[in-house]
This record gives structure tokens, sequence and C-alpha cells, in this order.
């Protein structure tokens, strides 16, 4: 089983994305969200990294608070435009 606590760098290893600190930072530059659609719901994700945030997300497991944070960080341009 998975015993390592679950970091944004395990996450985008977990996704089969580059992980280091560059790769993650132009990532969520490239890939902001819109206002309106959930994170899982973009259509860049393949069909298993979907699965992988919708599930571990509604499971609401230790994955989900870095999931969360990485929504967090995608959302950065509608956070901008709100104030």
């Amino acid at each position: 089983m998975f015993d390592e606590q679950p970091t944004l760098k395990l996450l985008f290893d977990q996704l089969g994305l580059a992980s280091d600190d560059a790769s993650i930072d132009h990532f969520v530059e490239t890939h902001q969200l819109p206002k309106d659609l959930m994170m899982h719901e973009e259509n860049f994700w393949t069909d298993s990294q979907r699965e992988f945030l919708r599930s571990h997300w509604q499971k609401d497991d230790n994955w989900s608070l870095v999931i969360d944070n990485l929504n967090e960080l995608m959302s950065q341009d509608q956070q901008k435009n709100s104030h």
C-alpha cells in the first residue's frame, strides 16, 4: 500500500507528469481552470488521471488535500479576477 504522505510532487508522479518544481509551476501557469468547471472535468486530463483525481477527491482521503491544493493553484486566475 501507499504509506508516504502525499505531496504535490507525488501527485504529479501519480498522474504521470513531470514533477520537478519548474514543471509543476509551468503546468499550473498553463492550465488555469475556467470558473464553472471542476478540475477533474478539464479535457486535458487522460481518463485515468481524471478518475484518479475524482475518486480520491470524493473519498476525502490523504490525496484529497493535495488535490484541493492543486485545484486552488489552478484557480489563481479566478481569484485574481474576483478581487
